[in-house]
């Protein structure tokens, strides 16, 4: 068969397969370009199943652009919270607000504006203009170029953006006069039902007919890609401070700076360690470390002017994102019965007002090799009542739902 033969072949028996099958999704119910935009930003590095539910919850609580707009920016990483990669939730509502202050609040349909907002990559402008729109862009993320390069053979490495322009290229020649909606939403389901990474199900395949990784045995090879780089260890110390008095059934939290990683989310206190005092923290078994409890400590005494006393190991729990592995060592602790300051930064919590600190001091930044030391945050007093309203990273969620159970 001819090369046209086979393009020809591949777009129709898989859009007539879609039209069949497609799933019954909340984001497709219509083609309103706003319900495209955030589906297709909380589709990235999540599953469908995973995702469903807080889309749902996400469009009942922000229908519009303009209500995602203007809503504060901790009420919508709540409405993220569990989701992960939380600058995905920033840089929507900044899009967002971009749509609203030049385009009145309705997202424009020419291509070129829509690339231009915050956090709209190739893929995303290419999803929103087809599905939306019925424009013929190729919207083209990984399982697009897994079915691609498996029907294809092709050999390229996905992870080089020379290989993904190559391939854009190629999608955007097989998508069907008028159906760009429903092809690239097509090739997308394949991927993930059909064409999958490990474990391919060729035989309920709509286009395994004519497969050049099939017919030569290499669906499982293809496609080529190079391993990233694994992320890299941070090993830090974290306490759960207990408070007494006014604060008693309260825990002391913080909040993150506002920029760089999980930017303005809440946590526990913790503290990076220095090199020399990692290897404390890797050892396998989770007895007490005084070291480790005291330097926690003295971090926060230094930062609120309340004395910590580390009362036992609570727990050891690893997060990993897509550049750091955090391992931590959790502490239960208390407050000391006597300091100057304990009384007046009580009760000053107990107000309503933050006290700012470092989250990791002068006195550890010694210790530290440069760009270490993080910025600034705010502590306050919560009680379980407030995890409703605030939001945590999952790590947090994890170690909180384990403590207050």
């Amino acid at each position: 068969m001819e090369q046209n033969d086979i393009k020809t072949f591949f777009s129709t028996e898989l859009l007539g397969w879609y039209r069949l099958i497609k799933r019954d999704l909340p984001w497709r119910m219509n083609r309103d370009p706003y319900r495209v935009w955030v589906s297709e930003i909380m589709l990235q590095q999540t599953r469908v199943d995973t995702v469903i539910p807080y889309y749902n919850q996400f469009m009942s609580k922000f229908p519009t652009v303009t209500a995602l707009a203007e809503a504060p920016e901790t009420e919508v990483l709540k409405s993220w919270e569990g989701l992960g990669y939380y600058s995905r939730a920033r840089n929507l509502q900044a899009g967002a607000r971009e749509v609203k202050e030049r385009y009145g609040g309705i997202v424009p349909d020419d291509k070129a504006s829509v690339a231009g907002l915050k956090g709209v990559g190739p893929y995303t402008s290419g999803a929103i203009m087809s599905i939306a729109f019925n424009r013929p862009e190729p919207a083209v993320d990984g399982n697009v170029m897994r079915v691609l390069s498996r029907y294809f053979c092709l050999e390229d490495d996905i992870a080089k953006p020379s290989t993904r322009v190559s391939i854009e290229k190629l999608a955007a020649s097989l998508i069907p006069e008028g159906a760009a909606g429903d092809f690239n939403q097509a090739l997308m389901e394949l991927g993930a039902l059909v064409c999958t990474p490990k474990s391919p199900s060729c035989l309920p395949c709509p286009v395994m007919e004519h497969c050049a990784a099939r017919l030569s045995g290499r669906e499982t090879e293809l496609p080529i890609k190079t391993k990233a780089k694994p992320p890299r260890a941070e090993f830090r110390t974290a306490a759960i401070v207990m408070g007494s008095g006014e604060q008693a059934g309260k825990i002391l939290v913080r909040q993150r700076p506002e920029t760089g990683l999980l930017a303005q989310m809440w946590e526990l206190p913790h503290l990076l360690l220095p090199p020399d005092k990692a290897k404390l923290l890797a050892d396998t078994a989770p007895k007490e470390q005084g070291e480790l409890a005291e330097m926690i400590s003295r971090m926060l005494e230094s930062d609120t002017g309340m004395l910590i006393r580390p009362r036992s190991w609570f727990t050891d729990a690893d997060h990993i994102f897509s550049h750091i592995h955090w391992k931590m060592r959790f502490y239960l602790a208390d407050l000391g019965e006597d300091a100057g300051a304990l009384e007046a930064a009580a009760a000053s919590a107990a107000m309503g007002n933050a006290v700012v600190a470092a989250e990791s001091t002068a006195e550890y930044a010694a210790d530290a090799r440069a760009g270490q030391v993080e910025a600034s945050s705010i502590y306050r007093w919560i009680g379980k009542e407030d995890m409703e309203t605030l939001p945590f990273p999952n790590l947090f969620l994890r170690i909180l739902k384990q403590f207050w159970e």
